[in-house]
């Protein structure tokens, strides 16, 4: 058996090596990123489960790069891997063609996020010449915004419709 961990060892030491680079340079960038966006989180005053969602999509962006950067390391050829990752793609798309909408609320959720327009217990008036809406922040989600009107109606408000509407903040927290 320790012939055969050898001969895989030997065989294989560099491909080992490099995937060990790879995985201690992701788990460093992996801390460092986590960290700043943490602290920007804390000083911007954002709900904790709001900072660990942008680090959920932070550690999938981490996870892509390590397959990304593997595939070529471990000898897969380029066809294979673009047919793979194309047909992966495809499958999503196909799947999430008629939830667009979900993709948008999430991109939004995170350019909320990041810009800060508003904040939880901002008083704002959303400016639609149909349905116009004057109510506080409550939380902001993934994929809303809760809001509570004076009269104590809650609302979910889409986000990506913050980044369409005009929003007027009335009173800040």
């Amino acid at each position: 058996m320790e012939v055969l961990d050898n001969v895989f060892f030997n065989s294989y030491q560099r491909e080992i090596v490099a995937t060990a680079v790879v995985l201690l340079f992701s788990l460093f960038i992996r801390f460092v990123i986590s960290t700043l966006v943490g602290r920007f989180g804390k000083k911007s005053g954002f709900s904790k489960p709001r900072i660990k969602l942008v680090l959920k999509y932070i550690d999938f962006l981490i996870g892509v790069f390590i397959i990304l950067t593997l595939i070529p390391v471990w000898g897969v050829e380029r066809k294979q891997a673009f047919l793979v990752i194309s047909s992966i793609f495809t499958v999503i798309g196909v799947a999430l063609f008629a939830q667009w909408s979900i993709l948008s609320n999430i991109t939004a959720g995170i350019i909320i996020f990041f810009s800060f327009p508003f904040r939880i217990g901002d008083k704002i008036k959303i400016l639609d010449k149909d349905v116009p809406i004057e109510a506080e922040i409550i939380d902001i989600r993934l994929l809303y915004t809760l809001l509570k009107t004076d009269s104590g109606e809650r609302i979910s408000y889409p986000n990506n419709q913050f980044l369409q509407k005009g929003i007027a903040i009335v009173s800040k927290s």
